[in-house]
């Protein structure tokens, strides 16, 4: 694009504050004067401050008055040297914020009578055109947009631009750059081109999931759009596609139900699906030939298209995926769309940074971008602007998709302030929309007291929260394969499994208190990162009969089934889903990653335990309390001697006991006074009791989770 001779450097630190670097080799580097102009006239710089470092000296410069964003400065040192005025740090002062925040919700395109409108962000800008074409074998039409109040540039065309492409061209610090709309909802191949579409020409009935009354009541299955349905064992036509995970009624090689409706059958409220809106990774024209996760987000508002029969048709990707929505819809399960908002794929390639260039990430003390998220940039989300674009986005999916809930990837990178914004918007559009993430504490920025961490529960009450001490009490350390929890057979975590069980809200000592309330607690013990809970128990139990190792995973999944709070099992996990060790299968092929139908047949009595133990939590409310004093006033911790824990529930319609033996021993147990029905054990689980115990002593098969209704 444009290059600028430039004798020496000068940065928009501040309002009024110009930061000038002069080079040793320039000069040696001083200059006693500086002025800045817009045209002819010169205005002096006070110098503040002048020091040295490295090759330079850097001197710190004010003028009177602010500047007028839009138009290009010039700076001049008193050798006749000059530079244009690049815009700094700057824009990442509250006063910035203030003076460039823009309310509308018409960014991006907008149709209004007979018009196609386009708007743009871009404060920084001196220039911008919109860029326009028929088709990629057309010439664009080059088209200057007029800036506005607020920093934002329109143009609206009063003609029909259904298909077009558009992109949009900026200048900043003297450079043209070409991106494409954030707010953009339909691209070519590949993302490559926004499109312009007319969205009611895909307009579905909108079947409404009713909401739960409570995120207890939930129960989520996280799956993956390709791992879903690619195993050639599936009886899905479409395989890999939206369509095919919308698939009903389809039938593995033993005749048994698979995908969709199988999900239903097992008791699941909710399908929770990785990233699907368009991200990098997998070339959409020939999505065979790559795998992703989904976490390299390039177009926020904008499905993916390697999901889609024809990523070259953008009206593809957006009709089949809501028909997979509705699909899901009819058979009465929610959606909940994994969303990550907290990193772009490459910063310097991102529509943000080549707009508004250093506005939407976050810089560390020396001005380099942080990386808490360990992929190289953090999204600024306390700001105005990128904060209205995370709410602006999950509006838009809940508006325009029907989704019916929300996974926050990295969601301790995001701020408490925009968290409450996304639940305050998700509440005045809909009931019962869940909202979870993942609230680890990561090395960003931000001030501790404004990361929306599980520390910082208190201040998003209404948010869940991944709760990592489940995870690790229960099946033992993520990060260490050999580290077994209380579910593998550790008795030294007796206590630490009962404030778990029991919501994490400090049952037994307050001290140990997580949250607040058990909505807030999402309990799981595998999901689509690290080890399966099958290939962590081939590490530690790598020895052991797989009789065995089946005994320990039921276990550990039957804990997370039957904990106060919102389960959540990953897709496979109840029929012991194998990764074949691979630890990390963000880009690993599909052979890995798919989900394989044939050992739900082949563990079959597993499958059905599961199944036992969901409709047991749907059932009995004493699994699903909603509050806190509920949990403190219904539950009594009951006094085995360790490793067995058990509990009883005693609430005005039922008095149920939960008595696990993680131990490899049968154990002895005497239950409280009362003729009590076997509802679950080492071998079944059901709403109706097998079987009835009419002496006090109880022996508890090894490995077994047990849950008794007194008659």
């Amino acid at each position: 694009m444009n290059s600028v001779d430039r004798n020496f450097f000068a940065y928009l630190d501040e309002m009024n504050i110009v930061t000038i670097l002069l080079p040793h080799s320039y000069h040696h580097g001083l200059s006693s004067a500086f002025y800045m102009a817009a045209d002819a006239v010169k205005t002096p710089l006070a110098i503040l401050e002048k020091t040295e470092i490295e090759d330079h000296f850097k001197y710190i410069c004010q003028f009177e008055r602010e500047i007028s964003f839009g138009r290009p400065y010039w700076i001049f040192d008193e050798h006749g040297g000059k530079t244009d005025l690049q815009i700094g740090a700057v824009i990442r002062t509250d006063r910035f914020d203030e003076k460039f925040y823009y309310e509308g919700n018409d960014l991006g395109v907008t149709f209004h009578a007979e018009q196609t409108c386009f708007k743009l962000w871009a404060p920084t800008a001196t220039g911008v055109k919109l860029k326009l074409r028929p088709s990629a074998n057309d010439y664009s039409e080059i088209i200057k947009m007029r800036r506005e109040d607020f920093g934002v540039w329109s143009v609206c065309l009063h003609r029909d631009l259904e298909f077009y492409q558009y992109s949009f061209l900026v200048l900043v610090n003297q450079e043209w750059r070409e991106a494409v709309d954030p707010y953009v909802k339909a691209v070519t191949a590949n993302g490559e081109q926004g499109v312009i579409v007319k969205l009611e020409k895909t307009a579905r009935p909108g079947l409404k999931f009713p909401p739960l009354e409570n995120p207890v009541d939930a129960i989520i299955y996280e799956t993956h759009i390709r791992d879903f349905t690619i195993d050639d064992n599936s009886g899905v036509k479409n395989k890999g596609l939206y369509l095919g995970a919308g698939e009903l009624d389809t039938n593995g090689t033993d005749g048994e139900v698979t995908g969709l409706s199988y999900v239903k059958d097992l008791g699941i409220t909710h399908i929770e699906f990785l990233p699907f809106n368009d991200f990098a990774g997998v070339d959409e024209l020939n999505p065979a030939k790559q795998y992703n996760w989904g976490y390299n987000p390039l177009h926020f508002n904008t499905p993916e298209g390697s999901y889609s029969t024809d990523p070259s048709n953008p009206y593809s990707r957006i009709a089949e995926l809501k028909k997979l929505i509705d699909q899901i819809h009819s058979i009465g399960l929610g959606v909940i769309m994994d969303v990550v908002f907290n990193h772009v794929y490459i910063r310097e390639q991102s529509s943000f940074e080549k707009i508004v260039p250093g506005y939407y990430f976050r810089h560390n003390e020396i001005g380099l971008p942080s990386n808490g998220t360990g992929v190289g940039n953090d999204v600024a989300s306390e700001r105005k602007m990128v904060r209205k674009f995370i709410v602006d986005s999950v509006r838009y999916w809940l508006e325009e998709y029907h989704i019916d809930g929300f996974r926050f990837d990295l969601m301790g990178i995001l701020d408490v302030t925009t968290m409450n914004e996304v639940r305050k918007t998700c509440d005045s559009l809909s009931k019962g929309i869940l909202i979870i993430g993942e609230g680890w504490n990561l090395n960003t920025p931000l001030p501790p007291a404004q990361k929306a961490t599980i520390a910082n529960q208190a201040k998003i009450p209404e948010i869940g929260q991944f709760n990592d001490k489940f995870r690790d009490t229960i099946k033992g350390s993520t990060f260490n394969l050999f580290d077994k929890g209380f579910a593998l057979g550790n008795e030294h975590l007796v206590d630490a499994a009962m404030e778990v069980i029991t919501g994490s809200i400090g049952f037994t000592k307050k001290s140990t208190r997580l949250f607040n309330n058990p909505s807030q607690c999402v309990n799981y013990v595998e999901c689509h990162d690290n080890h399966t809970l099958w290939d962590k128990l081939q590490g530690c139990y790598s020895e052991a009969d797989p009789a065995v190792r089946q005994k320990y995973h039921r276990l550990a999944t039957g804990i997370v089934l039957l904990s106060q709070g919102i389960p959540f099992l990953h897709s496979g996990q109840e029929f012991f889903r194998t990764k074949q060790g691979d630890g990390n299968s963000y880009r690993s092929p599909d052979r890995i990653n798919l989900l394989d139908w044939e050992r739900k047949s082949k563990y079959k009595d597993n499958v059905e335990y599961i199944k036992g133990l969901i409709s047991i939590r749907q059932k009995f409310s004493c699994f699903r309390m909603r509050t806190t004093e509920e949990i403190r006033a219904q539950i009594q911790a009951l006094s085995f001697s360790a490793p067995v824990l058990g509990c009883l529930y005693q609430s005005p319609m039922e008095e149920v006991i939960l008595v696990i033996n993680p131990s490899s021993k049968v154990q002895r147990i005497i239950l409280p006074e009362g003729e009590w029905g076997i509802l679950a054990n080492h071998k079944n689980a059901g709403i109706s009791a097998k079987d009835y115990i009419n002496s006090e002593e109880y022996f508890l098969d090894p490995i077994s989770l047990n849950v008794l209704l007194k008659k």
